[in-house]
Order: C-alpha cells, then structure tokens, then sequence
C-alpha cells in the first residue's frame, strides 16, 4: 500500500511525482498500460484515471447512504470544476471512508487537491473531456447502485447502459483526447466514438464475467436476467460452484457478446496511425488481457471465484511481448487477434451497435439512465 508519510513528504510542486507514485497502488493494468502512451497524453490520461478512480471510490464506500454518496458525487465534481474547495471537500470525505476501502483509495481521496494540481494545467479541450466523463460515470453509477441487487439487472440492453456509464464514457473521454492530441483523426471521430463506447463494453462485460461471484459476495449482480431466463437460470438463486449446463449456455451467448465488442476495439486500434505505436499498445494489451481472460471462463465455466480465470503472469509477458512485435502492421495486429480468440464464440451484437449508423443512437446516455426503464 502507498505509505502516507510517503506521500506527506511529496512536496505540492511534485504532483506529477505523486501522480505517478500513487498510479501502481491503485492499478496494476493501467500502471502498465498508461506508461505506452505518448508524453503528451501520458499524463492526461493517468490524471483522468486517478479521477475516475475516487469517483469510483465514493460510489463503492459501504460507510456511505445512497443519498450521502450521491451527495459526495456531485461534490467531488463541483471540486474538479472548482466550484467548492477540494481541501475541504477531501478533509470531509476522506476520514470517513471505511477499513474496506484501500489504504491508496484512502490515501488517493485525501490527496485530491494534489492530483488536482496536473488537472489545472490541461488545456480547455482535455479539462472538460474529463469533466464530461466524470458527470456522466458518477450520475450513472450512482443510479445503478440505488437498484441492482441479487436479481440482475433487467435486460441486456439495462447492461449496455451499465456499462456505458461505467467504461463507454470512459472510451469517448479517450477519443476526445486522442482526437486532440492528433486533429488528423478528427475527420473519423464519430466513427471512433461508436467503436469506442463497443470496446468500453467488452473491457466492462469480461470483468462483469470474471468478477460476478465477489460482486455476489457484496449483495449485487451485474449479469442481464433477461439472458439467464431465457436458458431457465434465475439469477437470485445462482451459488458460487454449482452452475449447471443451462448456466453455461447463457455465459457462452454473454461471453461471445464480449468477444464481438473486443472485435471492434481492435478496429479502433487500427484507425490510430501505427507511427503512433504506443497508443496502439496500450489499447492492444488491454484486448489482449480480455482475450485470455474470456478464454479463461469458457475453459472453467464452473468457476466459483475470479481468481481461478486470472490471466497468468506468463500469458500478460507473452501478450506485451507478441503485440510489441506486430503493433505497427494491422495484418500482424489482426491476425494475433484472430489467432488468441479463435475459440471463442461469436455473439451478433444488435443493430444499435451498428458503426455505419449516420447519426449515434444511445438512449442510455440520458442524464437519468433508468428513469423509463421497469423497475429491477
């Protein structure tokens, strides 16, 4: 964990050494992934995700009511804009935040001002793309966690507005500032946005997979009920090691939805020019991850923790290895792709994730999410 004497003694003038400091303890994958960036994204980018990460922090604290963490939400935004003191704000919220929170997540909250520090320096473009996303995720999130409980969430397109909030946003935040970093991208935005917003999702839905037991220990579940039903499996009554072959089904059909969205994430990948190799690593390695990741489930859908489907520390070498080699040549980068998932299934996605699509059609970027949907 990040010693907070440790970061006591970063002098305030040294943001970017906390910033950096303080990225490893709260993210092995982006403390790896995040350093492939351009220097003139590389920043940016750890400063949004360290942003992302307290928001995610608030909205997770058990300590907090659902109306205190919608509350600390708003707040922590009206801090990133400067409308109220983010000293004050993370000497508030901070103390309060429980032993089942990290100490880092800790430590993170408390350090808010400092980390806002590299925020104010970015230009008006990447300030609000941060700032846009950050509204979006926490108004979303917090939406989702005052309804979803054992039961699942209602349908699968309830699913694609989860994850949207949660890790599409996130994808169009990126684009803006890729597109900012490099204006020649921005005849092919709206087409990168769609494939964006598809790559959040099949980044979100592996962990969803991966991770649904431990979110089952906590009282949730982020699986579509509707998907399970239609296979015969109600969701309230699953246990961790006891699935049978109708639960299979239903994780093959989700697993080869997953697998459709990495398809397009490789195709966002490959409109970024490969002179810019690094941007192309660090969403490659991230596909990469996933890849084995599902391949992992679908070789153990009697799993009962996501430990048993943690990709090994051999396979991730192996991954950084291969796409260092093929990073710069779209044939290479398709074939290792088509070569890591070719066992997996292939689900059709919907006509709505359709990227040929003239005008983007996301109802679920609503400022309230479910507010027509039917009650979980």
């Amino acid at each position: 964990m990040f010693d907070a004497k440790q970061a006591a003694a970063i002098a305030p003038s040294n943001a970017s050494a906390y910033q950096e400091a303080i990225l490893p303890k709260v993210s092995r994958t982006f403390a790896l992934t995040i350093p492939q960036l351009p220097p003139a994204l590389r920043d940016v980018v750890a400063n949004a995700y360290l942003l992302c990460r307290i928001a995610d922090t608030i909205e997770d604290e058990p300590a907090f009511s659902a109306d205190e963490k919608g509350r600390y939400e708003n707040a922590f935004v009206d801090a990133v804009t400067g409308r109220i003191d983010a000293r004050e704000f993370a000497a508030q919220v901070a103390p309060r935040l429980s032993e089942a929170t990290s100490e880092s997540e800790r430590e993170l909250l408390s350090r808010l001002p400092l980390v806002l520090e590299i925020t104010g320096t970015f230009n008006p473009t990447q300030h609000e793309a941060i700032v846009q996303c950050l509204r979006v995720m926490s108004e979303g999130m917090h939406d989702f966690q005052r309804v979803v409980g054992l039961q699942g969430l209602d349908t699968l397109r309830d699913l694609d507005r989860y994850c949207y909030h949660v890790a599409g946003v996130v994808g169009e935040m990126l684009t803006k500032l890729l597109v900012d970093f490099e204006p020649e991208l921005t005849p092919q935005t709206r087409t990168l946005m769609r494939l964006a917003i598809s790559f959040g999702q099949g980044l979100q839905m592996t962990n969803i997979l991966k991770d649904q037991w431990e979110d089952r220990s906590h009282g949730v579940c982020w699986l579509p009920h509707d998907i399970f039903a239609r296979y015969g499996v109600e969701l309230r009554d699953l246990s961790a090691g006891q699935q049978d072959a109708h639960y299979a089904d239903a994780m093959i059909e989700l697993i080869g939805i997953a697998h459709s969205h990495l398809c397009r994430a490789v195709e966002y990948t490959l409109i970024v020019p490969a002179r810019h190799a690094g941007f192309r690593r660090f969403c490659l390695w991230s596909i990469g991850l996933a890849v084995l990741t599902l391949r992992n489930l679908q070789d153990r859908l009697d799993f009962s923790s996501g430990t048993q489907v943690k990709v090994s520390r051999a396979a991730v070498a192996q991954t950084i290895g291969l796409t260092r080699l093929t990073d710069k040549y779209d044939p290479a980068v398709r074939f290792l792709f088509g070569a890591a998932a070719r066992k997996l299934p292939l689900t059709p996605l919907a006509p709505e994730w359709d990227v040929a699509q003239p005008t983007p059609a996301w109802p679920w970027r609503r400022a309230s999410p479910l507010k027509n949907a039917r009650s979980l």
